[in-house]
């Protein structure tokens, strides 16, 4: 099986500036009613995309079919307009529920960092938006793509101001550490996906997850055990017409004894596989992982 990242990357410069545009010269009606025959064509024309969308979305609704194959793709392409909006500081914060904030904000005014673990889960960049509302809150987002250079001069053009920085990592070798220790000493946030297996590298450990087994993998638990931060999760579900940014705590400081290092990693991983599947439960189309999620593939590392 390919790897996720070896997917080509279909939502190219080009292309964000041009959903950007069309929103901004025609306003939200127009842009929506422009979405429909777009995404029945992207639908139709990849294959793969639709048997991993179903396959996933049977999981949860065992009679879906291509109507709920259409709204899934469909919520995606309007979603990446509500990134953009997010990250442009366009998005009304009047449509945001952000619930355990405070407790994230509490540890940034203390000047403590923390990691964030997350998934590819509804808006997640409205987390820029609510830090606009916060001076001195910076978010680092861990990606494991090339793009991170790319998509860091759009985050500039939409926001000079901005407090998200993305950086690219394929290894957690010692010079990236102590950068991110650098950045959570300065009280800034480390976030990661949790749902995404690494190019290389990082170890994986194998989960029930929506009813078979997955790989998930451990690289977030053993950065927040190497920099002795506090572990939160940061998930993003469509909720009204809006979005709800939900914070929970999941460990203090997530400690790693030396004798059960894998089993304490296994632990932290399946405590997130938990959360990410009660949460899609709840909202099933806000999941965009649009890949064999469930196979094994050859580059993983298993704990």
């Amino acid at each position: 099986m390919k790897h996720w990242a070896s997917i080509g990357e279909n939502t190219f410069v080009a292309g964000i500036w041009l959903l950007f545009g069309v929103h901004r010269l025609l306003g939200r009606t127009v842009f929506s009613l422009m979405l429909w025959p777009v995404v029945l064509a992207y639908w139709l024309a990849r294959p793969t995309l639709r048997a991993h969308s179903l396959g996933y979305l049977r999981r949860l609704q065992p009679t879906a079919g291509w109507r709920e194959g259409l709204a899934h793709v469909r919520l995606f392409a309007e979603t990446l307009l509500d990134k953009l909006l997010a990250i442009a500081g366009r998005y009304p914060l009047d449509r945001v529920q952000a619930r355990g904030a405070d407790a994230v904000h509490a540890q940034a005014q203390a000047g403590q960092g923390v990691v964030l673990v997350t998934a590819h889960i509804g808006c997640l960049e409205l987390c820029q938006a609510l830090a606009e509302t916060h001076p001195g809150i910076k978010v680092n987002v861990l990606v494991h793509t090339r793009h991170a250079e790319a998509f860091n001069r759009i985050l500039v053009r939409l926001n000079p101001q901005r407090g998200v920085e993305l950086i690219e990592v394929s290894d957690l070798d010692v010079g990236l550490t102590l950068q991110l220790a650098d950045r959570v000493a300065a009280g800034e946030f480390i976030a990661i996906a949790g749902d995404r297996v690494p190019v290389r590298g990082s170890k994986t450990v194998r989960l029930p997850f929506l009813g078979s087994e997955a790989d998930f993998p451990v690289g977030p638990y053993l950065i927040a055990g190497l920099l002795g931060c506090p572990l939160y999760l940061m998930l993003s579900l469509h909720e009204g017409d809006g979005y709800a940014l939900e914070f929970e705590l999941l460990a203090d400081k997530v400690h790693l004894p030396r004798r059960a290092r894998e089993a304490a990693l296994a632990e932290h991983a399946r405590r997130f596989a938990d959360a990410l599947a009660a949460r899609l439960h709840r909202s099933p189309y806000d999941w965009f992982n649009f890949y064999a999620f469930w196979d094994r593939p050859d580059v993983a590392h298993h704990v």
